[in-house]
This record gives structure tokens, sequence and C-alpha cells, in this order.
């Protein structure tokens, strides 16, 4: 909701996308900065305090948020919450060992990234909605309300649960080290942070291209953008509801590598589709595979990473996956503009057999298992 609402109130006080833009990489950028240099925070401070401070810090932007009138009050305000963002999803990330049991974790990753997609596919049609009937302000103080619950809801989790250790600082360059060092030591780290990028490039040349394969394509403009995202969203529930029951009595060096190839099939599919409903019905496969692979590879890393690394293992992750979808929408524009969209989706189908794989190579290298421990 928070999205539709800051995107349309700036555009209506502006009118000019270069302010848009800014908008998207004041929220954007402080994921990359986050995990490049103040991952070891999420370590060494008490997970608990983190997440639900970051929980009150967006609280307090969205009650300001109402009372601001300018479009450079708005992009602060804006970067402080993609500020606190990037400190919540690692610690969170990180703290799910902690509350659910090993045999459970793979479910438990599943379904909190099912109810992660429901929300996000539900919130942009009711922000539209809202902000066309009230405004945007109305959002901004129900977007409050949301994170005042969340707070109220964290306070109740004792730290322990999240947190079986906080890292003992070495000094923060060499904290940060730590984190980086522990890719170096761990086949299944290394499988994550490569094999995903790939993935990251493709959805980014996807992302972009896709509402030109629906306007110049496919000719079915507005309607068909919204379908074709409505259809991804199905498979991303799909995907992720079910990710943890197809790893029972699985290798998770079989599974992982596969979990591309119905993505990079749905977007090869939309890309050469001869109609809407053909391309939406290939967007569900690809959003099955997408479903699939990224609660895969947040429980891969949430198994092979200690507790007192885990956090920074997250956030290098989250930034260099995040600077990677930065470079491919650059990208994307040009090569578009250049070669049309359905080439854009053939070329991000290529990228996700790449990615399928870099895992099968990197995973039969080494064994995927064996916690790395930071450097004494």
């Amino acid at each position: 909701m928070a999205t539709i609402a800051l995107t349309t109130d700036l555009t209506a006080r502006t009118h000019s996308p270069w302010w848009v833009s800014l908008l998207f990489i004041v929220t954007f950028l402080p994921s990359v900065i986050v995990g490049l240099a103040f991952g070891p925070l999420v370590d060494r401070l008490s997970r608990k305090r983190l997440i639900v401070n970051a929980d009150l810090i967006r609280l307090a932007v969205f009650v300001a948020l109402a009372f601001v009138h300018t479009p450079e009050a708005i992009i602060v305000l804006a970067a402080i919450a993609g500020i606190a963002n990037s400190f919540f999803r690692p610690a969170v990330l990180a703290g799910v060992p902690n509350l659910v049991p090993e045999e459970d974790l793979a479910q438990g990753t599943s379904f909190l990234q099912a109810t992660d997609w429901v929300a996000a596919s539900i919130g942009p049609v009711l922000g539209g909605v809202i902000v066309s009937s009230w405004g945007a302000d109305v959002v901004y103080w129900l977007n409050a309300a949301t994170f005042l619950f969340s707070a109220i809801l964290l306070l109740r989790i004792p730290a322990r649960l999240l947190q079986s250790e906080q890292a003992i600082t070495r000094g923060h360059w060499r904290d940060l080290a730590d984190g980086m060092t522990a890719f170096r030591r761990s086949r299944a780290l290394q499988t994550v942070l490569f094999a995903f990028g790939f993935a990251m490039f493709a959805a980014g040349l996807n992302n972009v291209a896709e509402i030109f394969l629906a306007e110049d394509a496919l000719h079915r403009g507005a309607f068909g953008y919204g379908l074709l995202w409505t259809a991804t969203g199905i498979g991303l529930v799909i995907g992720s509801l079910i990710s943890g029951s197809i790893l029972e009595g699985r290798d998770i060096r079989v599974v992982y590598p596969l979990v591309f190839l119905p993505w990079a099939a749905g977007l090869l599919g939309a890309g050469i589709a001869p109609n809407l409903w053909v391309a939406a019905g290939a967007m569900v496969i690809a959003g099955l595979g997408n479903g699939l692979a990224f609660p895969l590879t947040v429980l891969i890393v949430q198994r092979n990473a200690p507790d007192n690394l885990r956090g920074r293992v997250f956030t290098v992750i989250i930034s260099a996956h995040n600077a990677v979808l930065g470079v491919a929408m650059v990208t994307a524009g040009a090569l578009t503009e250049l070669a049309g969209p359905r080439w854009v989706y053939g070329l991000a189908a290529a990228l996700l057999v790449g990615a399928s794989a870099t895992a099968f190579v990197i995973f039969r290298v080494g064994p995927v298992s064996g916690a790395v421990e930071p450097a004494t």
C-alpha cells in the first residue's frame, strides 16, 4: 500500500518521473549499503531490539508523511524507511532458525514467504483503491498502524528465542570480513550467492520488460500488464507454500538446481506466447519456479551459517543480489528498446538455466553441509 501511496503522492506533487525514480533509489539503495558496510550490527546487536526499533522508526516515518508537503521531505522520510527495512529483513530471516525446530524449518520458512507474497499481492490493490477514494494520507496512517501492531507482537517474543548468542566484536572491519569469509568456506553459501545472482539478473530483465511485453508485443495494455502480475503472484504463492514439502526425503543438492527450470520455462513461454492468456499461464509457471527458489535459498543460508554470522551472511547476500537487480533493471531498458521484450524474456530464461547449471556445478564440488565459524 505504501509504495502505491508514495508513488502517487510524489507524482501528484511533482509531475516528474525523475522524482519517482529518486523515490525508488532511496528505498532500494540502503539495502546495498547496509550489507556492504553495516552487516555486523545484525549479529552484534540484539535482533529483537533491532527489529522492534525498525518497526518504531517506520511507524514514525509514516506518521510524519501525513504532515509533510514537499517532495524533498517525502524523499528523506522514504530513505529513512528504506534504512529501517534494510535492518529488519535480514534480522528476521536470521532469527527464524532460532524460533523454529530444525525439522520444521523448511515448512516455517516456506509459510513465512507465502504470507509475505500474499500480503504483497493484496496490498497494491488495496492501496490503489484507498488512494483513489480517500487520498495517500489514509494509507500513511494505516501503514503506521501496521508497524505499531507488528512491534507489539514482536515485543512478546523473548530475545533469547531470536538469537542464541550475540557476536563478540573484533572490530567493525574484521567483523565485516568474517561475514565475507563465510562464503569462501561454504560451498552451500557460494551456491546461493552465485546461482540466485543469475536469477536476480533475470528477474530485473523480466520486471522492466513486462509492461512492454503486455503493451507492444501482446497489445493488451494496462489490463494485460496487470494480468501478468496477477498470474506471477499466483505462482509465487503456490511455489512458496509447497517449497518445504518438496524437500521431504530429498537431497537439497538435487532439488535446488532444478527449481530454476520452471522459472526459466515460464519466462520463455511468456516471451514466445501468441496471446495474453497463454503468456499469463506461462507466468504462473514462472512464478511457481520463483516461489520455489527463493524460500530454498533462504533455507540454505539458515542451515549453513552459524547464528553468530547469520545476520552478516544475509545482509551480504541481500545487498549483492539487490545490486545485481539494479544493474539488470538499467540494462533491461536498453535491451528492450534495442531488441524488444520477447528477446529480453528469452535472455532472462537463458540466465535462469545458467543459475540451474551454476547451482549444480558448485554443489558437486564439495559438501553442502558444515557450518562455518568466524575467524579468531
